[in-house]
């Protein structure tokens, strides 16, 4: 049998991963706003974003100066610290819970011969430490929404509470199942394990289908983007935001979008392997794709719900359907 050596991973490789995260999420979470217009106009028979450039490609770079050259404003009467802390947070717990799944595939740096691995942190415990920090995520809106001297973010900052603390419950029960068959919390094992050719969503597509769901729940997209909620006059605990401040906690949503395609990526549909005549880069690049656009088409195609829908759907269908499925999953364990 023959053994497989890794390259060393070192530290100047994880920096190197660690700045490429940063730089690209970013400028994708950016180039994100551009990309929903341009298909939301499509769904729509609109034309979108289309003065600013040939085809509105210039689009995105005057909202950036917009956003960068807007006053910042802080309330008289807010938190100011806490006013001013809160988006940083947002977007910051949504990068740092991409550390631990393989964004990009592993490559080498000609010349140099520096090794970059497809994780900048590869733990352990990979999927445990992803919902952690997705599930902190949820003190950038509550706090934002708290520190305004106003009713309506506070409203806002109850409805992320109530909609990410219950969504979180079914996040994790979904995604249990799969944990026992694999027996491990590492992306990695997860990606060996379904290396036969076979994706875990064909052995748990109702895991597959729970845990997207609420994977919309909780990056706040249509229909359950009630944190802020554009069919209101008010944009609950952004209210009083403006300018970067404001974009910082659309980043993070963004970026918390890439998160959820990685994670059901990896865990679900077949990792960063190789498929047919397709590379492993490609099909996890094709993948996060896929489930960007998917909820954006979302978007266009579904109607918000409102608040009590949204409890009734999380606590009446999803949950108690994620606990059979477990259930039913330890049971067939037990007797194959």
């Amino acid at each position: 049998m023959e053994t497989t050596i890794l390259p060393e991973v070192t530290a100047l490789g994880v920096i190197i991963k660690a700045i490429l995260i940063l730089a690209i999420i970013a400028a994708i979470a950016g180039f994100g706003t551009f990309i929903e217009r341009k298909i939301l106009a499509f769904m729509q028979r609109r034309l979108g974003p289309m003065y600013v450039g040939p085809y509105g490609l210039l689009q995105l770079i005057a909202d950036g100066i917009k956003l960068f050259t807007k006053e910042d404003i802080i309330p008289q009467h807010a938190n100011k610290v806490i006013f001013a802390v809160a988006p940083a947070i947002t977007a910051a717990t949504a990068f740092i819970a991409l550390a631990a799944v393989p964004v990009f595939p592993d490559f080498t740096i000609p010349f140099v011969d520096i090794y970059v691995p497809s994780i900048a942190s590869d733990i352990n415990v990979g999927i445990l430490f992803v919902l952690g920090m997705m599930a902190a995520g949820l003190y950038g809106p509550l706090l934002a929404g708290m520190a305004q001297a106003n009713k309506w973010g506070i409203i806002g900052s109850a409805r992320t509470a109530i909609q990410f603390l219950s969504y979180e419950v079914v996040t994790g029960l979904s995604i249990l199942a799969p944990i026992m068959m694999v027996g491990s919390l590492s992306f990695v094992d997860f990606n060996d394990y379904q290396t036969d050719g076979l994706w875990m969503v064909v052995y748990q597509p109702v895991a597959f289908v729970l845990f997207i769901i609420a994977g919309f729940a909780e990056t706040n997209r249509t229909p359950f983007d009630l944190l802020e909620h554009e069919a209101e006059v008010i944009s609950g605990y952004a209210t009083e935001y403006s300018g970067l401040r404001w974009g910082m906690f659309f980043i993070g949503e963004y970026a918390n979008m890439i998160t959820i395609g990685v994670v059901a990526s990896v865990v679900f549909l077949g990792g960063y392997n190789d498929f047919w005549i397709f590379p492993g880069w490609f099909m996890i690049v094709a993948k996060i794709a896929f489930s960007f656009f998917f909820m954006l088409w979302v978007r266009a195609a579904w109607p918000h719900v409102r608040p009590d829908q949204l409890m009734w759907l999380c606590w009446k269908v999803l949950m108690p359907l994620a606990v059979v499925n477990v259930i039913i999953t330890g049971i067939v364990m037990m007797l194959v």
